[in-house]
């Protein structure tokens, strides 16, 4: 993703083809424990019927899953869903589909803690990058965030903010891990009701703005204390709207 491509970020993800749908609906099935660690899909021909789907899409699936490290195949044993321990939580979609099947307070207060590795160490980077124009579309997402839009907009304000601070950061690595802070951020924030950050809006623009304001002022180390304090509002907020909810599967 390049600078010019964080305005038009939006919420979820668009699926197109069968092999997106059989991934998503297998991967999901198998973060969500339908198929629990250990066990051994169907055989082909019934996930070809059930997905409706040729052999080669089915392989092709097979291998992308195989890729997340959620399914591993043997012959003449079968396909088996891998320990948990192998699934690459970094990836997008395995991060997204635990949202989606529940997550534990246990599982935000893990996300969060890699989260703070990674956010301050970019926006404290971003100093040395940052130009007049970027720091004007970082203010301009944190507005957004007590601004009289939809709950999805601020949410993607937000994922904008953090995205574009990433890439401002210039590390090749860092910028690799777009999808995974993509899917964090909306992950929690989708968990977390909207009635309760619009008691808190007022803060969490300030939060950000300190940001924007660390970096006009060529200050890394307030970027980094700056950006490490938003991150920690982002865990209390998810671990409210973990409260809120039924408990994890």
């Amino acid at each position: 993703m390049r600078r010019q491509d964080v305005s038009g970020l939006k919420l979820g993800t668009k699926l197109k083809g069968s092999h997106a749908k059989v991934v998503e609906e297998i991967g999901l099935a198998i973060v969500s424990g339908e198929f629990p660690v250990g066990e051994t899909l169907p055989r082909d021909p019934l996930l070809e019927r059930r997905f409706d789907v040729s052999r080669s899409v089915l392989r092709e699936a097979m291998k992308t899953l195989s890729a997340k490290g959620l399914i591993i195949a043997k012959s003449r044993v079968g396909t088996r869903v891998t320990d948990k321990c192998h699934w690459d939580l970094l990836d997008e979609d395995v991060l997204r589909w635990h949202f989606e099947a529940g997550v534990t307070a246990e599982f935000i207060n893990h996300l969060y803690d890699v989260r703070l590795l990674l956010e301050p160490a970019a926006a404290a980077a971003a100093v040395k990058h940052a130009t007049a124009e970027d720091c004007a579309a970082l203010r301009q997402y944190a507005l957004l965030l007590d601004a009289p839009v939809s709950f999805d907009e601020q949410v993607e304000a937000d994922l904008r903010f953090h995205i574009l601070l990433t890439l401002l950061g210039g590390n090749i690595f860092l910028d690799s891990m777009i999808g995974f802070i993509k899917a964090a951020l909306e992950g929690a924030l989708m968990i977390s009701l909207a009635p309760v950050l619009s008691d808190c809006r007022h803060n969490i623009v300030a939060a950000h703005l300190a940001i924007v304001e660390a970096l006009e002022a060529g200050d890394a180390e307030a970027a980094r204390a700056a950006t490490h304090a938003v991150v920690e509002g982002g865990r209390s907020t998810a671990l409210a709207g973990i409260l809120r909810q039924p408990a994890a599967k």
